[in-house]
C-alpha cells in the first residue's frame, strides 16, 4: 500500500469544500429571489366571514307555570287515573301510606321469619332497623302488598305502569338473605 501525502490532500479537500459552499450560496440567492417574486405575484383568496347575527334575549315566561316533573303534577295525574272505573290505583291512592312504602324494594333485606299465634311474620332489615311485617301489609314504592309469607321469602303484588302507560299487577318477592361470613 502506498502512503498518502497529507500535505497535498488537506489543501485539496479545503478547496473542494469551499467550491461546494460557493455553489450552494449561488443557489440560495436564486431561491430567495424566486420566493420574493412569488410573494409579490400570488394574492390569497379568502372569503370574508359573515357578520354574526344579533342576539336578542327572550324573557323566561314559564317561571310561574307548573314544573313538568314536580311531585304535585304527578299526584294530580295519579288522582285522575284513580277516578277512572276499573283502575287498579283507585283503592291504593285513597288509603294511608305505610312507613315501608317510602323505601324501594332493593333496599330491603329479609333476615328471618317467625310464627306468632299461628300467623307468619317476616323480619325485614331496612336502614339498619328491623321491621316485622305480615300478610296484607304494604311495602316498596310500587304499591306492593304482601300476599304470602314463608320461611324463606315474602311474596307481594305490585302495581306498575307498562310501556303503554297502563297500570298492571306484577308479582315480586324478597328472599331470605343468608348472612355472609
Amino acid at each position: 500500500m502506498k502512503a498518502v501525502n497529507l500535505g497535498i490532500v488537506r489543501p485539496a479537500m479545503a478547496v473542494i469544500a469551499l467550491a461546494t459552499l460557493v455553489g450552494c450560496g449561488a443557489e440560495q440567492e436564486e431561491l430567495s429571489q424566486w420566493m420574493e417574486q412569488q410573494r409579490r405575484e400570488v394574492k390569497p383568496n379568502v372569503t370574508p366571514l359573515t357578520p354574526p347575527k344579533k342576539f336578542s334575549p327572550q324573557a323566561y315566561v314559564a317561571l310561574n307555570g307548573v314544573e313538568p316533573f314536580s311531585a304535585q303534577k304527578l299526584t294530580v295525574a295519579l288522582k285522575q287515573e284513580a277516578r277512572q272505573p276499573n283502575s287498579l290505583l283507585a283503592a291504593e291512592i285513597n288509603r294511608r301510606k305505610e312507613p315501608l312504602e317510602a323505601y324501594p324494594l332493593d333496599s330491603m333485606r329479609m333476615v328471618g321469619s317467625v310464627n306468632r299465634s299461628g300467623r307468619p311474620y317476616a323480619l325485614l332489615r331496612v336502614d339498619n332497623l328491623l321491621y316485622q311485617v305480615k300478610q296484607g301489609d304494604y311495602l316498596g314504592q310500587n304499591y306492593g302488598k304482601i300476599t304470602k309469607i314463608s320461611e324463606t321469602d315474602v311474596t307481594l303484588r305490585e302495581i306498575v305502569q307498562d310501556a303503554a302507560g297502563e297500570w298492571i299487577e306484577r308479582a315480586s318477592a324478597l328472599q331470605l338473605q343468608e348472612k355472609a361470613r
